[in-house]
């Protein structure tokens, strides 16, 4: 039997899309991954910033709401079957920040919190004529790491 709630939902034009949710660092590839991980929970319990959560599942996500990520590889070290196994050479994820539309600076309000937040230097704030200086993201330069999305006020900052 189908819930009548979602078909109403459906016709109403609201359809749940799902995201994928971000894996820890040095995660295998999405369909390999949940074929090796058996949510024992080691990696959220070595993580040293406590932001990796049981997600979807109870398969482990990154929340960055929480804070952010160092890239200490201490997930993957703790991984015993081999679904985050962190590789020389190999970039921990390809996740980086975006600056959405609700961002303060790009609203005219003084704001540059996730500037000061960025150790990478990925997010500068370039000068406007007449205005407040508005948010770049150097998308070369970002880790994805997290640093600038909890302290946003607007929650205007997103890693994907």
């Amino acid at each position: 039997m189908s819930d009548p709630s979602s078909r109403r939902n459906f016709l109403r034009g609201r359809v749940a899309t799902h995201r994928a949710e971000p894996r820890p660092p040095w995660a295998q590839a999405e369909g390999e991954f949940v074929g090796a991980c058996t949510r024992c929970g080691d990696c959220a319990r070595a993580c040293p910033t406590r932001i990796i959560r049981p997600g979807d599942g109870g398969y482990p996500t990154v929340d960055f709401a929480l804070g952010e990520c160092t890239f200490c590889g201490d997930c993957a070290a703790r991984c015993p079957t081999g679904a985050l196994a962190r590789r020389e050479q190999q970039p921990p994820w390809q996740l980086r920040a975006t600056i959405g539309d609700a961002c303060l600076a790009r609203r005219a309000v003084e704001c540059r919190i996730c500037g000061e937040m960025c150790d990478a230097a990925a997010i500068r704030f370039l000068p406007q004529a007449g205005g407040i200086a508005a948010p770049q993201l150097d998308a070369a330069r970002c880790t994805g790491c997290g640093a600038c999305v909890a302290p946003c006020p607007t929650a205007a900052i997103a890693v994907r």
